[in-house]
């Protein structure tokens, strides 16, 4: 097992003197050293081919008990030095301070065909981050990051990878709900993959304690690294105001762009801090997300966030918008001018609108563009939430929908709704004014029938990581049955193939889940 070591980011920024792994403030750093936790007994439960294939591995190589034990912290590998990063956030609207990488553990970069990778333990032991935690993780949560990374980088959705599970063969206490109820779990740990983990926090935190030179040093160190298509190469060690807003520019374009995508497919992340938005624009940070069953604009699967619904699905480009916001403050000081940054934040409203118009044609399959397109769409968006209708359902069976027979329209989507009674006269008028309107659109398309179900089926999954799938993974894993992990990794790598042997999890959430812990309901532990 051999490597391509880099460490661009270590060497490039500050570090945190202090090497002792207490809990503490770490100023005018932007990492701490670290070693991770050695585990009792561990055992890898799934490995990415693709990912082996991306880091330059075998499948072999996977198999060595030296890549067991780096990727579950019990060996530091050669020449590395593990780390944990600072940063700060805005949790649910509110300054939080110092956060950091309480539960992670960067282990080291590689380069391979001409890409950098950060690996990175999720659950691998306590850091100077880690507050009052213990750094663990469990299977549960690591079930759910390890199948959804995967899944969101096959739907197209942009997104951090992983490339182990495993268990670590001890036990950690947990408590799921936040109920005064805590357990035993089954602890494990994930390898994270990405070019980087950075996040908004990772500027706010500098920002916030005045600290400017560290501020410039890691934003420089960014745009040199991750956006070196902003300077040339004789003017790198002169980048301006303006290269930073147009990073500034950049980001917000990355993040809208990601945004739209959790739209197209109905995921929700559950948790929209500041410390859990990517620098570039990657879904980061699988924590209570789940997946709409029902088409619910309001809904949210973070119970922590039952209340105040502040990052419910219909709310998340909006999200987006406030924590560009808050990176705007922190980035403020090195350009010291506020009209560039908003011109930036402009600019993201307008194209939100447009974008998020664009990407709902295209689940309808319109491929021109009309002024009252808008309305088109928000009464079929109106329509979804007369009664619960699925919208992975909704959406893949639309496609059969022809414009030569629009009294089709309610039977082609009759397997979406939930509870067929509850679809009344009322109910089914609504529907068919709406496939009226739609076939009278469509008429108007200059592709066939054929096309535009193509069309539609390459942007609407059949197959998507549903809330209540995830759970049987993991009960089964629970038992030590490993084969559903499996059987789910390799479904999503082909979300948009029909699949006919997969038929059975084209299906609506069953009755059971409903309100099942993990399936509806899920906490930041999740």
């Amino acid at each position: 097992m051999h490597f391509d070591l880099k460490n661009t980011f270590t060497h490039s920024l500050p570090a945190d003197p202090i090497t002792d792994n207490s809990r503490r403030q770490v100023p005018k750093a932007c990492y701490s050293f670290v070693t991770p936790k050695p585990t009792a007994n561990p055992k890898l439960v799934h490995v990415s081919p693709e990912m082996l294939d991306t880091l330059g591995l075998s499948e072999n190589d996977a198999k060595t008990k030296a890549f067991l034990n780096i990727f579950t912290g019990n060996k530091v590998l050669e020449n590395t030095k593990p780390y944990a990063m600072c940063y700060g956030g805005h949790q649910f609207g509110h300054w939080a301070g110092q956060l950091g990488d309480g539960r992670a553990i960067n282990l080291f970069e590689v380069e391979h065909n001409n890409l950098n990778w950060k690996l990175q333990l999720k659950g691998a032991g306590e850091t100077p981050y880690s507050r009052t935690a213990d750094g663990l993780a469990v299977l549960r949560s690591s079930v759910r990051e390890y199948l959804c990374s995967e899944a969101m980088y096959h739907l197209g959705v942009p997104t951090t990878r992983a490339l182990s599970l495993a268990l670590s063969g001890d036990q950690v206490l947990r408590d799921v709900m936040y109920n005064g109820n805590p357990a035993y779990e089954k602890g494990a740990i994930v390898t994270r993959v990405s070019p980087s983990f950075l996040r908004f926090g990772s500027y706010e935190i500098h920002a916030s304690r005045n600290d400017i030179s560290t501020l410039k040093t890691l934003v420089d160190y960014t745009i040199n690294t991750h956006f070196s298509h902003l300077v040339t190469a004789n003017t790198k060690a002169e980048i301006n105001k303006q290269t930073y807003i147009q990073f500034f520019n950049d980001v917000a374009t990355r993040s809208l762009d990601m945004v739209i995508h959790w739209q197209r497919v109905g995921f929700v992340h559950g948790v929209m801090n500041t410390d859990n938005l990517s620098i570039l624009g990657l879904t980061i940070d699988y924590g209570p997300y789940g997946w709409l069953e029902g088409y619910e604009p309001g809904w949210t699967p973070n119970t922590t966030d039952k209340q105040n619904k502040r990052y419910q699905f219909g709310t998340q480009p909006d999200i987006v918008l406030w924590n560009l916001y808050q990176l705007a403050n922190a980035l403020y000081p090195l350009i010291e001018e506020a009209e560039g940054l908003e011109a930036v934040l402009a600019n993201y409203t307008e194209q939100k609108d447009i974008k998020y118009l664009q990407m709902m044609r295209s689940k309808i399959g319109l491929l021109s563009e009309e002024q009252l397109d808008a309305n088109l769409i928000q009464e079929l968006e109106d329509c979804l939430q007369l009664t619960e209708t699925d919208m992975t359902i909704f959406f893949r069976n639309l496609s059969y929908f022809n414009s030569t027979t629009p009294t089709n329209g309610l039977q082609i989507i009759r397997e979406s709704f939930y509870d067929i009674k509850s679809v009344t006269e009322a109910v089914k008028n609504r529907w068919n004014l709406w496939f009226d309107t739609y076939a009278d659109r469509l008429q108007r398309e200059s592709i066939s029938a054929k096309a535009k179900k193509e069309n539609m089926n390459k942007v609407n999954p059949k197959y998507v990581l549903r809330n209540y799938m995830a759970q049987l993974a993991i009960d089964d894993a629970n038992k030590g049955d490993y084969k559903l992990i499996d059987e789910l990794y390799n479904l999503l790598k082909q979300p948009y193939a029909e699949q006919p042997k997969h038929q059975k999890w084209f299906a609506k959430r069953p009755e059971w889940a409903r309100h099942k812990v993990g399936c509806s309901m899920l906490s930041c532990s999740s």
